[in-house]
């Protein structure tokens, strides 16, 4: 299922809490770059002195604001981000992770609670927000750390005006409703309808099942792609055979596929870079599109 580290993102309010504040609309500031250019008409000798021509470009600059993004999927997305070059920015209550790791150093690591965020340093000059935030508790802890604080991530960011908003949902595993009426499915549910509203033709919404990788918990990593990596491997090459089964009641427990955590991470990146993308992902259309980014 989705990853619940960045449950660290989210805490309870005070008892002295008060209503969401609102925000002013930000607009995202896009450079100007002048390029000089000479060019020579044909016919025209070598040593003849050619044009010279000022050309103002209007170049994209990606900056990814990413909830969550010291845990498990964030840090991946992070990682990746860096990568290709994209200026990140990730806030999580943990802040900087401790772990050694040269792109961790290009990050912009900030402290601080999604519900009491000061979105006017966190969001200055983004051009996507990713959330990762999720997490497993009570009926009411799961609604609030999969739904509200996501709802208040995604208000922040339109009002501000970030042009995109990546969600990291989960795969519904073919669950009957009784099942899906939990607070954690609920939760993501609600997340999805905001992002979907608010960002109908921007906004991306991933629901990949099982993330295997290299997990840390506590200092201590653990390799959950020893499990992973070979069952996604099994289950692709059985995928005809067990193909009639998927319309089975909660079949999918069984029959769905791992997603590596660097493939829902370039699929992040393809999402961030490419603006025609938006809408939702299934577990295959998450593979599909970190193929495109990838080198």
């Amino acid at each position: 299922m989705a990853s619940f580290s960045s449950l660290a993102a989210i805490s309870r309010p005070p008892p002295s809490s008060v209503a969401r504040a609102s925000f002013p609309a930000r607009s995202v500031s896009v450079p100007r770059t002048r390029v000089n250019c000479s060019y020579a008409e044909a016919g025209v000798s070598d040593d003849s002195k050619s044009a010279t021509i000022d050309v103002v470009a209007d170049v994209k600059t990606e900056r990814v604001v990413v909830l969550g993004g010291s845990g498990f999927v964030g840090s991946a997305i992070c990682k990746a981000a860096v990568s290709k070059g994209i200026e990140v920015v990730s806030l999580s209550r943990s802040g900087q992770p401790t772990y050694p790791g040269s792109w961790v150093d290009q990050v912009t690591w900030a402290s601080g609670d999604v519900f009491y965020a000061n979105w006017d340093e966190v969001l200055v000059g983004a051009t996507a927000v990713v959330s990762t935030l999720g997490g497993f508790g009570s009926e009411e802890q799961m609604q609030r750390i999969n739904g509200e604080a996501n709802v208040v991530a995604v208000n922040a960011a339109k009002d501000f005006g970030v042009p995109k908003f990546v969600l990291i949902s989960v795969h519904d595993y073919n669950l009957p409703p009784f099942l899906l009426s939990s607070g954690y499915f609920t939760g993501k549910r609600k997340a999805e309808s905001e992002v979907l509203s608010k960002y109908p033709n921007a906004g991306v919404v991933l629901r990949p099942g099982f993330i295997y990788g290299k997990r840390r918990i506590d200092g201590i990593e653990i390799p959950l792609d020893f499990i992973g990596e070979p069952l996604e491997r099994i289950l692709q090459a059985v995928e005809n055979f067990t193909k009639p089964l998927s319309s089975l009641p909660a079949s999918d427990i069984f029959l769905a596929p791992p997603v590596s955590v660097d493939d829902v991470a370039l699929a992040v990146i393809n999402a961030v870079s490419d603006d025609d993308v938006f809408g939702i992902f299934t577990i295959e259309q998450i593979k599909e599109a970190a193929a495109k980014v990838k080198v």
